[in-house]
Parts: C-alpha cells; structure tokens; sequence
C-alpha cells in the first residue's frame, strides 16, 4: 500500500510539474481575443471521454482511426472544445500519416506553439489559444509555402462545411 501511495505522489508531481513547464515554454504570441477557462471538472462534463483525453490531457488519437482524416470538403475546422476557427480546407493535404494535416492555421495567433520533450524526443505540441486545448504536433516536413505540417487529431477539431454556392 505505501508503495501505492509513492507511486501516486510520485505521478501527481510529475502531471504538476509538466503543466508548469508547458506554460513556462510557450514559444508564440498569445491570441488576444477572451480565454475560455473551465475547471477540469467542466471540461469534463462538456467533453466526450476521447476529446477529454485528447484536449486536456495531451493524448494522441490513433492513426486512420479519426473521422475526418480523409475529409475531403471545403470548409473551417473548428477547436473542437471552444470553436475557435483553425483551420481551413484549402490548407488540408494528404500526409498519410493519419491524421488531418494542414500547412498553416488560418490565424497564426490562434494556434500556440509549445517545446514538447516527452516520449524522448523533441516536439513542436500545437495548441489553441483560447482554450488552450492540446490539438497536436507541428513538424518542418510540409509542402510549400510553408514547409510545415501541422498533424491535428480529429478527435479535437470540429467541422464546418462551406456551404455551396
């Protein structure tokens, strides 16, 4: 049992340290617009178990596994926790990674940048700026203009159609 109870203390400050050090290590201007702050037990109510895990615990969906992975249709991807607008389709390409890839945010001050150093490696961890929501990865290996390629799990994105005109 009281190896139980160290493990527990153990793990509580390590999930606190980490929550320290992402704040601490944000590499891109904030967005300006209002925050959306929630305790964790309102994100928890407002979110299903899987956007949970992805947005508010940093989690990854597994790959091809997503609903809109392969969407091919012109619209806005939303932050799935607050709305806030991220991406647009005519930025989505096919990375075939898994997961929907884009190769810019439709507002760079929408989306936040934070040094990821988990699982032994160095990461770009992508995040929105209103809610802070952990969306996914950034990496230099995109196509052009931009050379990036930004891997969002679907689990944390909403989709808007654009309607036809």
């Amino acid at each position: 049992m009281h190896r139980n109870i160290i493990a527990f203390c153990l793990m509580t400050s390590t999930l606190v340290g980490c929550a320290q050090d992402r704040a601490q290590k944000r590499t891109d201007a904030e967005y300006t617009g209002e925050k959306v702050e929630k305790s964790d037990e309102e994100w928890q109510r407002d979110l299903t178990d899987q956007e949970y895990y992805v947005l508010r615990q940093a989690g990854t969906e597994r790959a091809f596994t997503g609903d809109l992975w392969d969407n091919k249709k012109e619209g806005i991807y939303l932050c799935a926790a607050c709305g806030l607008p991220l991406f647009s389709s005519t930025t989505k390409f096919r990375s075939g990674t898994g997961w929907p890839s884009f190769f810019a945010p439709i507002d760079s001050s929408h989306v936040g940048n934070i040094e990821d150093r988990s699982h032994g490696m160095l990461r770009t961890e992508v995040v929105c700026n209103r809610c802070d929501g952990h969306l996914g990865h950034v990496f230099e290996d995109g196509p052009q203009p931009t050379g990036l390629r930004y891997c969002i799990n679907s689990v944390s994105l909403d989709f808007v159609q654009e309607k036809a005109k």
